[in-house]
C-alpha cells in the first residue's frame, strides 16, 4: 500500500535597509501549525541583491522550522 501526504509551507519576507526577515508557516494534517523565523543582514560593502538576503532568510527559518517539527515527532512518539 503506498501512502501519499503533501505538506505546504508558506514563506512571507520582510526586507527593510539592510535587513531581510522571514516567516515559515508549516500546517500539518493533525490541524498543528508550527511556526519559524530566520533572518539575515547584508553587509554595508555587498551590492543590494535581495534575492540572496531571502534565500539565507528562509533558510534559517526553515532550519528552525525542522527543529522543532523534530521535537514535535519526539514528543508524538512518547504519546
Amino acid at each position: 500500500m503506498q501512502t501519499i501526504v503533501g505538506w505546504h509551507i508558506e514563506m512571507e519576507f520582510e526586507e527593510v535597509d539592510r535587513k531581510t526577515r522571514a516567516a515559515a508557516l508549516l500546517r500539518l494534517p493533525d490541524g498543528t501549525e508550527l511556526r519559524a523565523r530566520g533572518h539575515a543582514t547584508r553587509h554595508e560593502n555587498d551590492p543590494e541583491q535581495l534575492r540572496v538576503g531571502e534565500e539565507t532568510a528562509a533558510a534559517r527559518a526553515l532550519n528552525a522550522l525542522a527543529s522543532e517539527l523534530l521535537m514535535k515527532a519526539g514528543t508524538d512518539l512518547k504519546e
